[in-house]
């Protein structure tokens, strides 16, 4: 069965390349061009993954996101906007966004996003049994304090281990900077926000054998950690 794919876009030309191309590539498109008709086309359809302009007549992608998400909270969605604002990108993260593609954009980020976006809601990177958290090709002990990963086990010290816990909790949605930083270390003075920095790059690079493991900054918000 082909991969049903919901794209909501109201400029024409635009929206009939990216259908005929991803068509192209063995996709099933269902494309709607006007917020108000949706709704509906996600109940009829009930497509594997919802790519969704941001500007749209009638209900913006925002409200239908938001609908969206009420009938069915696990099917990916995308969205696709001109907005480079940062509230614009921590809104459609809240609402339950998997990623944010800013246009101009091209066929083949847009293609490698969609197949990550089903290879996440497909496999379950990260469960806990016990004091162990399995993440992707990673294990971290919680009481032990020590990080296992493919070549290496790495003991942490309290304060990366507190970070990766807490990153873990809030997986997948936006982290507030300020809230990390007064859940480590009890304040967000400029001192312990510069040391946050430092403990992020650190973690990065303890897990960098797995690219399904990822913290994103959002920049002058925080962070999201993607699993």
């Amino acid at each position: 069965m082909p991969i049903k794919v919901l794209y909501v876009e109201d400029e024409l030309f635009l929206g009939k390349i990216v259908k005929e191309t991803l068509e192209g590539r063995g996709f099933d498109v269902v494309m709607e061009s006007d917020g108000a008709d949706v709704v509906r086309s996600f109940e009829d359809e009930q497509p594997d993954i919802c790519i969704l302009d941001v500007m749209l007549p009638n209900r913006s992608g925002f409200e239908l996101a938001k609908d969206i998400r009420e009938l069915n909270d696990d099917v990916p969605i995308i969205f696709l906007t001109a907005k480079t604002q940062t509230e614009d990108v921590v809104q459609g993260f809240k609402l339950g966004a998997n990623d944010y593609i800013r246009k101009p954009f091209s066929m083949e980020e847009l293609i490698v996003r969609i197949e990550n976006a089903l290879r996440v809601k497909k496999e379950e990177i990260i469960t806990v049994t016990g004091d162990l958290l399995q993440m992707g090709k990673y294990q971290f002990h919680i009481n032990k304090q020590v990080l296992t990963g493919p070549s290496d086990e790495r003991k942490l010290s309290y304060r990366e281990s507190e970070l990766i816990k807490y990153l873990y909790q809030h997986r997948n949605n936006v982290i507030d900077r300020r809230d990390l930083l007064n859940h480590i270390w009890g304040n967000d003075s400029f001192f312990n926000s510069r040391n946050l920095d430092v403990y992020i790059t650190k973690i990065r690079g303890y897990l960098k054998e797995d690219s399904s493991l990822e913290i994103i900054t959002i920049k002058g918000v925080g962070y999201r950690f993607v699993v």
